[in-house]
């Protein structure tokens, strides 16, 4: 199964898993949950999709990688105690208790979240001394003598042995204890998450022309050659960072996240060929409203790949736009809330001080169970709480200070909106019909564009998207023809 199918087994088991009676007893007890074994190709994702599950459903993430412990690390340390057993009194060991059980209570007492996912990788690593060990956690949830608490759903995972030298299949012992899920690399799953996750433009640019580079593992004379998903994401990254810096981002770069010396080689010219295409055709000029005849013809008479180049970075800058929006109105709508509390306070002040300090500590010891998009909303609130020491001293003033934002808001609002249709209006003239619907299938595909244009609406791509689920609609009926005749 693919990345996104491996998540929603995740979700589906967590979800089971937590499951109580009238009277709080989990219906299926700790010892019988067998915990999820995602099982795939190194940087496919298994760490991240097992992270977002927890943050999607608002529970606790603790993880650890096993091949970090010992035995003693992962079942605690010996110590002498005395205990009494009829009526005399022995000296006997015990345990303290399992880093790995101590780190999962540890984050219960900072955050308040009482369930949640304990994610161990590379449990097919495991050293010869910890496997006995690592048998019975499988079975029991017990690290020594301490239990992971009820409500905590196991989620683990581990590279196939071709892939990691450490690596071993697991007997039929194991397995019997285990929920068994195998990844593969699957490009159309990823290429929707890249969609919301709003990754350099260069990189899904890239591999929707060339979908096989977005993985590939292989053994040469020199070693391993390899491309992963994580590798991609993490050059994105990157690549936002260098150019956000003025840095170069050359061939050594790339060379770095994609090991592969002739994909690493082809995506370098191909984004040496992006930043031109940037330049040359001065996209902000185009999203501002303001570009000659010649451009558009430019753009018609230019390459399938380099026509696609130009969607890219159009969609890019005005999607960036409409995140800024989306996210600016998550802040304001916490805002609205607060503002109201200080209205009403006698001591602003200190509630203003009181309100800072909660969000730096949710950002801080509730990281893990907050989505990415809570995690900016509070940063940003609490970023404007502190930008705004000098509170009104009257009622009056907060609904003043509340109208200035929100006018300020809808102005920007405004000039996102200006942009998206500036942007559909310049690919009307450029684009031949297949660039076109790739735009709006990007748009209406997009959590963010999608969620700006529910909210804002735009005529223009209403137009296009009509039409689009039109000819959508005759192709099927031309299908549904076809097999009947």
């Amino acid at each position: 199964m693919n990345i996104q199918q491996a998540k929603e087994q995740i979700q589906r088991a967590v979800t089971a898993y937590r499951t109580r009676d009238a009277y709080g007893r989990l219906l299926i007890p700790a010892e019988r949950q067998r915990p999820v074994f995602l099982v795939g190709a190194p940087g496919i994702g298994k760490t991240a999709i097992a992270a977002q599950v927890a943050q999607e459903m608002h529970i606790g993430f603790v993880s650890y990688s096993i091949t970090h412990h010992t035995r003693q690390s992962a079942l605690g340390l010996p110590f002498i105690t005395d205990r009494e057993f009829g009526g005399r009194t022995w000296r006997m060991s015990e345990y303290t208790m399992s880093e790995i059980i101590a780190s999962v209570y540890d984050q219960m007492e900072r955050t308040g979240v009482r369930e949640g996912i304990l994610f161990l990788d590379e449990i097919n690593c495991v050293s010869e001394t910890l496997a006995p060990a690592m048998l019975q956690f499988l079975q029991y949830k017990v690290f020594g003598r301490h239990r992971v608490p009820d409500g905590w759903v196991v989620v683990t995972a581990g590279n196939p042995p071709e892939y990691n030298r450490s690596a071993r299949d697991f007997d039929m012992v194991t397995l019997d204890r285990l929920k068994k899920v195998e990844i593969e690399p699957d490009y159309g799953a990823w290429r929707a998450w890249a969609k919301d996750a709003l990754l350099h433009p260069a990189v899904p640019a890239y591999l929707d022309l060339r979908r096989e580079d977005f993985y590939q593992v292989s053994s040469t004379v020199d070693g391993e050659s390899f491309v992963t998903p994580r590798g991609w994401v993490d050059l994105s990254d990157m690549l936002r960072l260098y150019e956000l810096n003025g840095l170069p981002a050359e061939e050594d770069l790339v060379r770095q996240y994609l090991q592969n010396d002739r994909i690493a080689r082809r995506f370098a010219v191909f984004y040496g060929l992006w930043k031109k295409y940037e330049e040359e055709y001065r996209i902000g000029e185009i999203l501002a409203g303001r570009w000659t005849e010649a451009v558009p013809e430019r753009v018609r008479n230019a390459s399938f790949d380099e026509r696609i180049s130009v969607a890219g970075l159009l969609l890019d800058g005005a999607g960036n736009a409409m995140k800024e929006v989306l996210e600016e109105q998550a802040m304001l709508l916490a805002l609205k809330d607060v503002l109201k509390e200080l209205e009403g306070s006698g001591d602003r002040q200190r509630l203003r001080e009181e309100r800072i300090e909660a969000l730096d500590r949710d950002l801080a010891e509730k990281k893990q169970s907050l989505s990415e998009e809570e995690q900016l909303t509070r940063a940003m609130l609490s970023a404007w709480l502190r930008a705004h020491p000098d509170l009104p001293a009257a009622p009056e003033g907060f609904r003043d200070l509340w109208q200035r934002e929100r006018k300020a808001f809808r102005q920007k609002a405004g000039r996102a909106g200006e942009m998206l249709d500036a942007m559909l209006r310049f690919s009307e003239e450029a684009f031949p019909e297949a660039e076109l619907s790739y735009l709006i299938t990007s748009l209406a595909s997009g959590s963010v564009s999608a969620r700006f244009i529910g909210t804002f609406g735009c005529d223009r791509y209403y137009a296009h998207s009509r039409e689009l689920l039109f000819e959508e609609r005759n192709l099927e009926i031309q299908r549904e023809i076809a097999e009947l005749l």
